[in-house]
């Protein structure tokens, strides 16, 4: 809301370890395999992990619905490289019209300078150093250095600036953020090509005895800086005292491009504005690629060296049974309804698609815009090769506005690494960020802002690379609105896209083998849009009833995914040895192998849709006019998942399916009450 924007709603993107044991054992990080690691040791991990998801959760739902700005979505990932440094994400989303932007910039000489928001504390202070060091034994330490939140403060704060910016009052609004007033002071002077003066003296403080250092390194929250236009400084103080805000006059613009601050008078420090904010040495770092390989070979030979004591059909079924099974009870992969059914994602009534769908979508009504929204990065691609990773991120993001029925418009992105002086981190950042803009530029969505958040590293070794992508989509009509889940028995279900064979990096090599090996599936960006714009085409002319990406767990999973309708459960009937074709089969000869690479492949660029009987020649025909290539699988029907691949038919009762899926966090967290605990601060 600094920028004179309503915050609408919010998503998130969170990174923890596992909660859950590991049924084909550990996968460790990508660097190293945690081979000494003991039972004891991991069920006193998985306990933190719980802990520290259920805290995390716990304080999400609480701000949020507090400040009254919907949760609508996000994603969840679980992996061991998250342990001892979960990453939490965070996306929001306001609407304003052109002629209401705000900007972060100290114009006017004699212009006041005015704090508002709460009193700054020690919390926080220094935070932005804390974030930017490797945590250690002894970073428990540094509690001061993490900040205290009150939402209903926020919420005050938010609704008197607002009321103030649309009294045209003001020449320039910053939040405090990392760096706190530092930041603040000396951002807006450099933008506004000023200097600016405040008296510490004056900063309404929640403790005494502050020293200089800690009143300009706290990261205290909910508080801003405003520039307030000469002669309005008694309509700034009117608002804030109607809001009960604390408000403060602590300085004024000058033009002789200084940050000077005073304490009491007299100069605690003076410092040219320009070069502090903008002109930080630009660092040419050493980049290596870490040693491990990516190459198909590790996946291959894996495969090869599975042992199956026979092929025979009911091995090779109760093999594929079973991985089902265990994928959808991956809490990767699992229902999120533990989490979002603690957030508030009705507030303001605008959610449309509630969490649980490919995006969510959500009515601003003021400006009569369906919007659609997501945030994807599947962080072992990223892994084993960042540039892929990158490219599936915004690849991905954009599948899950388009199954919604959205035009993707732009990206917001939050770039999650370890220690860049460590040339194999740096060399993992440099690489995700030149897939990520190749990506970007290929669908035409510009980054509009992001995030860095650098240093996750905990004395158990670096995070998984994480650059998280949030995109925001359009929708035209409300009639174009789309959901993953099937609609009606008797729909035709279609493939648009290719079968594939690619397990590199995929849920079934890392959920029920415990290997994080092999390439990420390849991301053909060209073949990528045509897919979207293919799909999009079709929900524009009104023949698609659902649509959902075929994403972590392969075709198998997504396709259980879609059956699973909150109003009612399908089942479907699936041929899919009428349409694989030579591609996908596996070298290996193995047939458990071979059809694992058909059902839990995680090749990119597919949509499974559906479609009624009546439409769905039209809709082949389209495909077919836009050269994409397509397989219609079968029809929606009956009570289980039925499957016929590799020459095998494979069958699932779907209300069992349903059941791993819909409560496996919440039986991981019953277990042992993690679900009752909050951590104490």
């Amino acid at each position: 809301f600094t920028m004179g924007a309503r915050p609408e709603f919010c998503l998130n993107s969170l990174r923890f370890g596992p909660i859950t044991e590991c049924r084909g054992g550990r996968a460790g990080r990508t660097s190293e395999k945690n081979a000494g690691d003991t039972p004891a040791t991991t069920s006193a991990q998985i306990a933190t992990n719980r802990r520290l998801f259920t805290g995390v959760v716990s304080g999400i739902a609480h701000y949020g619905n507090c400040i009254g700005i919907p949760t609508i979505g996000g994603e969840i990932y679980f992996d061991e490289s998250f342990e001892g440094n979960p990453l939490v994400n965070v996306f929001c989303l306001g609407m304003l019209r052109h002629e209401q932007l705000a900007r972060g910039a100290a114009k006017g000489t004699g212009n006041p300078v005015f704090y508002v928001g709460a009193e700054t504390g020690r919390d926080g202070l220094a935070g932005a150093a804390f974030a930017s060091r490797e945590l250690t034994d002894e970073s428990k330490e540094d509690r001061p250095a993490v900040q205290v939140g009150d939402p209903f403060k926020e919420k005050l704060l938010l609704e008197a600036c607002l009321e103030l910016l649309a009294r045209d009052a003001v020449a320039g609004i910053q939040d405090m953020g990392a760096a706190g007033l530092t930041c603040s002071t000396c951002e807006t002077a450099s933008r506004g090509g000023s200097g600016i003066e405040i008296d510490l003296a004056k900063v309404p403080k929640r403790e005494p005895g502050m020293t200089p250092y800690e009143i300009l390194l706290s990261e205290s929250q909910e508080r801003m800086l405003i520039i307030a236009k000469r002669g309005q400084e008694n309509v700034v103080r009117e608002i804030f005292d109607k809001w009960d805000v604390p408000c403060a006059e602590i300085g004024c613009v000058t033009d002789d491009g200084m940050m000077r601050v005073r304490n009491n008078g007299a100069i605690a420090a003076e410092i040219p504005a320009k070069p502090l904010a903008e002109e930080a040495p630009l660092y040419s770092r050493e980049a290596r690629r870490p040693t491990r390989t990516t190459d198909t070979k590790d996946t291959t030979d894996f495969l090869k060296s599975i042992s199956f004591p026979a092929t025979t059909s009911v091995n090779v079924v109760s093999f594929v049974r079973d991985s089902l099974h265990q994928l959808l009870r991956d809490p990767t992969i699992a229902s999120k309804n533990w989490v979002y059914h603690q957030y508030d994602h009705t507030v303001r009534t605008g959610t449309i698609v509630k969490p649980g769908s490919d995006a969510a979508v959500f009515f601003v009504r003021y400006a009569n815009k369906i919007l659609a929204a997501t945030t994807d990065c599947n962080s072992l691609y990223c892994a084993l090769d960042p540039r892929e990773g990158g490219k599936g991120a915004v690849a991905e993001a954009a599948r899950n506005l388009t199954c919604s029925g959205a035009k993707p418009l732009a990206v917001t992105d939050n770039l999650n690494f370890g220690n860049p002086y460590k040339p194999e981190n740096f060399w993992q950042l440099r690489e995700a960020v030149e897939g990520i803009a190749e990506a970007c530029r290929a669908f035409g969505t510009p980054v509009t802002g992001g995030n860095v958040s650098l240093y996750n590293e905990s004395p158990a070794g670096v995070v998984d690379p994480t650059p998280t992508i949030a995109m925001v989509g359009l929708i035209d009509d409300e009639r174009h609105i789309t959901t993953q889940w099937f609609k009606n028995d008797g729909d035709a279900i279609i493939l648009v896209g290719e079968i594939g064979n690619e397990l590199g990096g995929s849920r079934f090599l890392k959920v029920c083998h415990g290997k994080k090996i092999g390439p990420p599936p390849h991301v053909d960006l060209g073949h990528e849009i045509k897919i979207q714009n293919a799909v999009r085409d079709l929900i524009r002319e009104g023949v698609v009833r659902s649509a959902h990406d075929c994403s972590e767990g392969g075709l198998a999973v997504a396709l259980a995914e879609c059956c699973f309708n909150p109003e009612k459960l399908f089942g479907i009937d699936v041929d899919l040895d009428c349409s694989h074709g030579p591609a996908g089969r596996a070298e290996t000869g193995h047939r458990p192998v071979a059809t694992a690479e058909i059902l839990f492949n995680e090749s990119q660029s597919r949509i499974v849709i559906s479609t009624a009987p009546a439409n769905v020649e039209e809709t082949m025909s389209i495909l077919r006019e836009r050269g994409v290539p397509f397989q219609e699988l079968g029809k929606v029907g009956g009570d289980e998942l039925r499957i016929r691949a590799n020459s095998e038919t494979f069958r699932w009762p779907i209300v069992d399916l349903y059941d791993d899926w819909w409560n496996s966090i919440r039986r991981a967290l019953a277990s042992d009450s993690a679900a009752e605990r909050i951590p104490s601060l």
